[in-house]
Parts: C-alpha cells; sequence; structure tokens
C-alpha cells in the first residue's frame, strides 16, 4: 500500500520539485519503511514527535519542521534540523538564529505566508514580511538562511480558490527575491501543496510538496 502510493507520488512530481514525506503521528516502524524505499526527507509539525523520531531513526535523514514553532522550544530541534518552514515572526527567527549560533550551524528556513481564508492558519502578510526582512535585527543574522516561502491553501473543494491562493504565494515568492534575494541563489523554495492538491500546486510553481496521507494513509 504504502509503497505503491510513494511510487505514484515519485511519479507525479518533477525532479525540479523536492517531496517532503509528512509523518506526524505515525509510529516509527512505518517511517522505517518508507526510509527503506529510499525517502530521506520527512516532515513533523511537533516538536517532541520530531525529537524523539530522530533520535531513533538513521542520521542521514533530513528533518523538516512544518507546524507552527513556539519560540521556547526551538533549542530541542536546532542542533539537528534540516529546515523550518513556519517563520512568521521576527521573535521566532531571532531565537532560532540564536540557538543555530549555539550548535555552530546555519538553519534553512521559510518564511510562512498568510494565503488562506481560514483566520487559523498561521503566516505574514507581504508587508509583515518586508519589515521583517527589512529589521536591523534580520540583517545581523548569520546563522539562519532564507530559503523560500511556504503556504497554506484554504481546505476548500473549490480548486480554483486554490489556484489563486497558489498564484499569490508564487507572486510574494517572486516580489520577496527581487527585493532582497536577487543575487542569493539558495532563495529558490515555494513550499506549498499537500495530499489533496499538490499536482495543481505544482503547476503553480511549487518547488516543495508537503505529502502525508496519500503517502502513509489517514491517521
Amino acid at each position: 500500500m504504502i509503497k505503491n502510493q510513494l511510487f505514484n507520488v515519485r511519479k507525479d512530481i518533477p525532479d525540479s520539485v523536492t517531496l517532503v514525506a509528512v509523518s506526524k503521528t505515525k509510529p516509527i516502524s512505518v517511517l522505517k519503511e518508507v526510509y527503506d524505499l529510499g525517502e530521506r526527507i520527512f516532515g513533523e509539525n511537533k516538536v517532541r514527535e520530531l525529537v524523539e523520531k530522530h533520535e531513533a531513526l538513521p542520521k542521514d535523514i533530513k528533518w523538516h519542521l512544518i507546524g507552527h514553532l513556539q519560540s521556547n522550544k526551538v533549542k530541542y530541534i536546532a542542533p539537528f534540523v534540516a529546515m523550518i518552514h513556519s517563520i512568521d515572526s521576527l521573535k521566532l527567527l531571532k531565537e532560532i538564529n540564536k540557538q543555530a549560533l549555539k550548535n555552530n550551524r546555519v538553519i534553512d528556513c521559510l518564511l510562512q505566508f498568510h494565503i488562506a481564508e481560514e483566520d487559523s492558519k498561521f503566516g505574514l502578510t507581504l508587508l509583515s514580511a518586508k519589515e521583517l526582512l527589512e529589521s536591523s535585527e534580520f540583517s545581523e543574522m548569520r546563522n539562519i538562511s532564507i530559503v523560500g516561502l511556504m503556504g497554506m491553501a484554504t481546505f476548500t473543494k473549490n480548486e480554483e480558490q486554490v489556484r489563486e491562493e497558489f498564484r499569490t504565494l508564487e507572486n510574494y515568492f517572486h516580489v520577496i527575491q527581487s527585493h532582497f534575494f536577487k543575487f542569493n541563489p539558495s532563495f529558490e523554495h515555494i513550499s506549498m501543496g499537500m495530499s489533496g492538491d499538490y499536482k495543481m500546486a505544482i503547476e503553480e510553481g511549487s518547488t516543495m510538496v508537503r505529502i502525508g496521507s496519500y503517502i502513509f494513509g489517514t491517521r
């Protein structure tokens, strides 16, 4: 079941798009099965679960924190996390920079934008992102690397709305890139698209898709 689903996803995704296998709530044994099928990038949304799985599984896995992150929990993942998708404040970024420095690392980060209708989703606006990137505090950070943007579309059956929200994020990416990262090739990722809409997201410019239930089955 998992083998077939993973094969189908890989078939759908171009080489230029990165797959993040969203393994939240799944047991270690299931992650090991997907690992043995060649997957090396896993996404978790809770710090405690991420730490436990990192300790139990092979160390060549690249762990992505894709859920909302509280500043006081950054220290637990700073030694090993490969990428944090959910940067939604200067305060959080400062803490990541601080903890990355303690661990002598540079941590890749994505700015999370609020593109959905639901108020429950976190994220920056274009204005707040610009303010963050123009701040003197940001200019002094040496232990984080902003490598792109992330966003979640509205949970709706209205495909045109979802497509429009993906287009909005892609547009934000180009605006932010031209203003702040024009000569920085590492600013390259648009993380958008999940199990139900990843094909559409890729059509609208996604370079990284976060797929859980389609691979692992529903929780």
